[in-house]
């Protein structure tokens, strides 16, 4: 599944080609995503300027004076930049600009979404949405104080996209293994100075994802069709019964909150 490095790569990436354009039109030849899309999407949009491309959380936000076209990856999708090259299968939506680029959004799973958002950072889905990662006010003094009564896993707290957004399950082992936390410790339990080294090592591991290109785990690609190399150098995620790459401990696997995580019982606790 794509999570937030993915997400801001693709961001990045389209920016270039299609921020201050405008929108020709867009084609939709599959309908039936998460939520159906709205028939009237390239009535509504055509002749806008996308002002503005930015990222809430895992949604993609191409901001115009008639809304913001919000775009969620789900979990098998992506978009690329391309100038009429053929359909590939899954090709459900192609957002035509006039500087003859075309947004290619392509979705095997169809779990992924497309929707004109006119109410801003307001809107139902974003409303109840924790902090970015990577701004100011993500830091130790806030998660400690949301942590506070919090009997769950600390991998479970820092997944929750109500306390903050976009740190999935990749960059939460890894991040949890680099702060030598055990990832089913209560996050109650996370004293103010671990919780700096841990809020601090989250915005190293996102921000080193970012500059990979993201993860590719699956089948992510940014923008530009190529993919991330972030899972080059993870520690932990995906390498159960692996010994570690520190102490040469056999690494473990447990699962939390229904998610399979690896960590070293050495390393972490």
């Amino acid at each position: 599944m794509p999570e937030l490095p993915e997400v801001e790569t693709t961001c990045r990436g389209i920016a270039p080609f299609a921020q201050g354009q405008t929108i020709d039109k867009i084609i939709v030849r599959q309908s039936q995503l998460r939520w159906p899309v709205d028939k009237f999407l390239s009535k509504k949009l055509a002749g806008q300027t996308i002002s503005k491309i930015s990222r809430r959380a895992k949604y993609l936000m191409l901001e115009t004076e008639q809304g913001s076209l919000m775009i969620h990856l789900g979990m098998s999708g992506s978009l690329r930049v391309v100038e009429k090259l053929p359909l590939k299968k899954h090709d459900h939506i192609d957002i035509c600009l006039s500087n003859g680029k075309i947004i290619r959004f392509n979705d095997p799973r169809r779990f992924g979404s497309v929707i004109l958002n006119q109410q801003g950072l307001e809107h139902s889905l974003l409303i109840k949405l924790g902090v970015e990662p990577l701004c100011d006010d993500f830091n130790a003094a806030y998660m400690h104080q949301k942590a506070r009564t919090r009997k769950i896993a600390i991998k479970s707290f820092i997944m929750n996209n109500h306390v903050v957004v976009g740190v999935g399950n990749i960059y939460a082992q890894e991040s949890l293994f680099l702060s030598g936390i055990h990832p089913n410790r209560a996050a109650s339990k996370i004293s103010l100075a671990r919780m700096e080294t841990l809020v601090a090592t989250i915005k190293q591991v996102l921000a080193r994802a970012i500059k990979a290109g993201g993860s590719s785990l699956k089948d992510f690609t940014g923008a530009d069709g190529k993919p991330g190399y972030f899972q080059q150098t993870l520690n932990v995620y995906g390498r159960n019964s692996a010994n570690c790459l520190v102490c040469d401990t056999s690494l473990k696997q447990l699962n939390i909150g229904q998610r399979t995580t690896i960590y070293c019982p050495q390393c972490q606790r």
